[in-house]
């Protein structure tokens, strides 16, 4: 099965891909992000999409999540790992970390979040009681446990609007409500992929404490540029481990 591989902040480009070629994918939904770029890693063939572009210049709250996810599918992707940067809640969720959620709570707004929404024959509900695939997310972590590298096996993403950063009393609400990390691509792109029946997994990066956290008074860029080194380093030893075994 053909892996598609979604780069979030700090993973514009994959190490090590011999590329065989890009595709420009024209969707019903407007314009992807970019060229989807296909080749083969660790011996196996992939499909690679910068969420936020190439050159990282598009925003998370205009990120075309529905033109993403369509374009994946139509260039043949059967599966999609989603690596994504956020701040850590929990107290496990130190800077540098990786997890592997199991839930997601959505703060977003305003957002296309559905492919149902017009020229219908009927109304369409999807399950979502368990948003991510759980066979991808096992692999995952088995993965990780091969590759020594120390990862949290589940998680609650909360998915906020941004482009700013939360507030203090933001995150308190977020960790009552049960939140273990934060982000601002979560959603609406797990729920499309769910629409489309395309297993789906993240690998979340955390980039910096939450907002208002061990005892920091405001979060620094330089601190998250510097953490999401650390971090995309294990997600690419994650990667080798993981592929090969696909």
């Amino acid at each position: 099965m053909t892996l598609a591989i979604i780069g979030g902040t700090g993973l514009t480009r994959l190490r090590g891909l011999e590329i065989a070629r890009r595709e420009m994918v024209h969707t019903p939904y407007g314009e992807a992000s970019g060229p989807i770029t296909h080749g083969q890693l660790y011996g196996r063939p992939v499909m690679f999409l910068a969420r936020h572009g190439y050159g990282h210049t598009i925003p998370p709250h205009q990120v075309n999540f529905r033109a993403n996810l369509w374009a994946l599918q139509q260039a043949g992707a059967e599966r999609v790992l989603a690596v994504a940067a956020v701040g850590g809640i929990a107290e496990d969720l130190h800077p540098g970390r990786l997890a592997f959620p199991d839930q997601i709570i959505d703060y977003t707004h305003g957002r296309d979040h559905t492919f149902f929404d017009r020229d219908l024959a009927e109304v369409v509900h999807v399950d979502f009681t368990h948003p991510y695939d759980a066979d991808l997310r096992a692999r995952l972590q088995a993965a990780a446990d091969a590759a020594g590298i120390d990862a949290r096996p589940n998680g609650c993403y909360g998915a906020t609007q941004g482009p700013r950063l939360e507030t203090a009393a933001e995150i308190r609400r977020m960790a009552r409500d049960g939140c273990d990390m934060v982000g601002m691509t979560g959603m609406p792109e797990a729920g499309l992929a769910r629409e489309l029946e395309l297993p789906y997994a993240t690998c979340a990066v955390t980039a910096n404490w939450a907002a208002g956290l061990h005892g920091q008074a405001e979060v620094s860029m330089a601190d998250i540029e510097e953490n999401l080194r650390t971090g995309i380093d294990r997600v690419r030893a994650l990667l080798g481990s993981l592929i090969p075994a696909l």
